[in-house]
């Protein structure tokens, strides 16, 4: 299963923090790994990223699969004018089995990931690609307002950014119901700050929403990046009876993600100045280095 789906299928949409923190870890050697070997993955989120079964599938028999996982769901296929089917088409279809967990439920045995889906991946420096197709909460903000220069590894890293907070949290950093490039854009200069000059200048859309110095104007609520911390992390966290984020390792985080969602793309960290920083050396790493020794 997907990272989505499994908080899709939690009430409470959180992983336990030493689990979010082990999910983090190899998310970020992943994606270091894909950029030593010259490519930008191009479409990171967190529905791309697949939990592993903690079985091999293929050794269970059929008897133990049913008995863990129930008997196939068989839904009749029928033709809408009610007339009999084709001998070439199938009597019945069977519907897929999903076997995933409830993202609170996982244990850390179980979070050991697989990056998918390399269907935007690319060479920087074999190809240029100018479009993102990077779900909008996610998508790098120079794909806007840079449209002219080809994308690389740091627009990677602005996604990296925003699938580490949706792992530690309960929601996206940016809000993504009913998104617009405008409604993004405000979102992201709301928890990150004014955009660049030349960028600010050249969005229409800032009038709206904004004073000319930047200060937001005619919205309530309006979310600073403290706000989404408390609304997404700890307060769900609290309400679950879950341990909260400690100062030290809140401000560890907020420096690590700060770094990668930089506006403009030349100051964002590395993925392998990402594993150096001290959230990754203190938190992150060594809860994954237990699934290692297990």
């Amino acid at each position: 299963m997907s990272l989505s789906g499994a908080m899709d299928a939690s009430y409470n949409r959180l992983f336990q923090l030493e689990i979010a923190r082990a999910l983090a870890a190899q998310l970020v050697l992943a994606v270091e790994y894909v950029h030593s070997q010259g490519f930008v993955h191009g479409d990171l989120h967190y529905g791309n990223v697949l939990l592993q079964l903690p079985f091999d599938l293929s050794q269970l028999s059929e008897e133990a699969l049913y008995k863990k996982y129930g008997e196939p769901e068989l839904e009749a296929i029928r033709r809408f004018d009610g007339t009999l089917l084709p001998p070439n088409i199938p009597s019945h279809a069977v519907l897929p089995i999903w076997l995933g967990e409830a993202s609170d439920k996982i244990k850390l045995p179980e979070a050991k990931i697989l990056l998918s889906d390399f269907g935007e991946a690319f060479s920087p420096t074999k190809q240029q690609r100018f479009e993102s197709h990077t779900p909008l909460v996610g998508r790098p903000p120079e794909v806007r307002f840079e449209p002219h220069k080809p994308l690389s590894f740091p627009s990677d890293i602005w996604s990296l950014g925003c699938s580490l907070w949706n792992m530690i949290g309960q929601s996206s950093l940016f809000e993504g119901i009913f998104a617009t490039e405008d409604s993004i854009t405000c979102e992201q200069v709301d928890a990150l700050g004014m955009l660049p000059p030349e960028w600010w200048y050249k969005w229409e859309g800032r009038h709206s929403r904004f004073t000319e110095d930047g200060k937001p104007t005619n919205r309530d609520p309006y979310r600073s990046w403290e706000d989404r911390f408390e609304q997404d992390m700890q307060q769900p966290r609290q309400r679950k009876g879950m341990p909260l984020i400690e100062p030290a390792e809140r401000n560890a985080i907020f420096k690590m993600l700060k770094s990668m969602l930089k506006f403009r793309p030349e100051n964002r960290s590395t993925a392998k100045q990402i594993l150096e920083c001290e959230w990754m050396v203190k938190w992150a790493l060594p809860e994954y280095e237990k699934i290692r020794r297990i």
